[in-house]
Parts: structure tokens; sequence; C-alpha cells
């Protein structure tokens, strides 16, 4: 590999794809394979999965699909970040609604896709951050409402009316790794068996996740990652959850 001028590597880029659905992250393996400059490394169809697979492989970029089953991509993205403060995260949404853009803003993305962008435009974007560049304060400016609400925002932390604290920052990475397979209604069993770890150790973390919660239960861990905007609970996927 050799260097450009501004330092950065140039090579193949590692990527790692994570979204629920199969047949999109075929598509985009095959779409970054065939580039020949980037590689898909792993793939993740849930934020558990995604932190295991990161851990792993070292991806260079990571594409976070929005909408994902349990915590949602925004969070696995902060995740992420707090593994592998130099991976560049892509955040994909069906849709370009501002509160995303703001979200993925808060989280430290790299740049925002739609997910029906053309794959030019998506093989441009890993390209670009792959090699260091944000793209996400260049979208917020294209829409000036949203950036108005983002220099708000900043004026209120600057004058100290607001703070980046959050109950997530006490959690460390594996329990919201537990947190992230409770919310789908995985059983002890299941969650010790997808992360690789003994039963006892998940009742270790869920002890210790219910006191820094300041939840009762299994229930009132997933209400209160819902009321924090960790999870984004569909009807089917509460029932299923609430029931565990």
């Amino acid at each position: 590999m050799r260097c450009n001028g501004s330092g950065k590597r140039q090579g193949v880029v590692r990527v790692l794809v994570v979204d629920d659905h199969p047949l999109f992250r075929f598509a985009l393996r095959q779409l970054l394979d065939q580039h020949g400059r980037f590689r898909v490394v792993a793939e993740a169809a849930s934020g558990h999965e995604a932190v295991q697979r990161a851990e792993l492989h070292h991806p260079d970029v990571a594409l976070v699909d929005v909408r994902l089953p349990g915590i949602n991509g925004l969070y696995v993205a902060r995740l992420l970040k707090r593994q592998l403060p130099k991976l560049a995260v892509v955040l994909l949404s069906a849709d370009q609604a501002e509160h995303w853009l703001l979200g993925a803003l808060r989280v430290g993305a790299a740049a925002f896709l739609a997910k029906d962008s053309e794959p030019r435009e998506i093989l441009a974007v890993v390209e670009a951050v792959a090699a260091g560049e944000d793209r996400l304060p260049h979208q917020i400016l294209e829409k000036p409402d949203l950036a108005r609400r983002v220099l708000g925002e900043l004026q209120r932390y600057v004058s100290g009316e607001t703070t980046s604290e959050s109950p997530e920052t006490a959690l460390s990475v594996r329990e919201l790794q537990v947190l992230d397979c409770v919310t789908q209604g995985m059983s002890n069993k299941e969650i010790a068996e997808a992360l690789f770890i003994t039963e006892q150790t998940v009742k270790n973390h869920m002890t210790s996740i219910l006191r820094k919660l300041g939840a009762q239960d299994r229930v009132d861990a997933i209400l209160a990652a819902v009321r924090h905007g960790w999870v984004a609970i569909t009807p089917s996927r509460s029932s299923v959850a609430l029931s565990a």
C-alpha cells in the first residue's frame, strides 16, 4: 500500500455491511466487491452481530441501516465508533427524514445515504469516507432548516443548557449487546449462544444493566431503551420482546 498526500493509505478498503435484509446485504456486497478497491469482510443483521464482526475483522468502513431489529442503527453506529474510533460509518435509510440526519451527526457518522441511491453515488461516498472525508456536514448544510437546528443545538451546548451525557455511555459495549438481544425477545440461553458467553455471564450483565438503567426487570429495561431512543419497537416486535 502507498499513502496519498493526506497521509491516508491507498489499497483495499475493508467494509462491514450491517442490515437485517439478506437480499440488500447481498446486493451491496456484489456492488462493492466488483469495484476492486473495496472488499466486504463481514456482514451482520443486528447490533450485537455488528459489534462481534467489527471486533473480529477491524473494517475501515461500516455501512449501517438505521432501522435494525433491537438497538437501532444510530446507536449501533455509536457502539462501533466506541470500539473503533477511526472507523468511518455510513448510515443507510429508506428515507432521508431530518431526524435521521440529525441523529447521524450526533453519533459521529461520516455520511448518510438513501438506500435507493445510485450505485455510483454509493461507491463515491464509500471512497470518500475511506479517504477520511466527512460528508455529513455538507449533507446537512444542503438542508437550511436542519442546519439552523444544528446551530441552535450547538449554541445551547456551548451555553451549558444541554449536556452530552447519557445513560447509554454508562453501559459497556457488552452490556449494550446483551440489551440488544433482550429487545429482540431472546432468552438467556439464546443470548449466551449468540454472544459466546455463559448463561451466568448473561445474568450478571442483566443485573448490571437493570441497576444502571434503574429498571426492575427486562420489560422495564426495554421500555427504558425505547425512552432513550436506542430502540424503536414496532407492534409486531414489541409483542415478542415484552413477552420474553
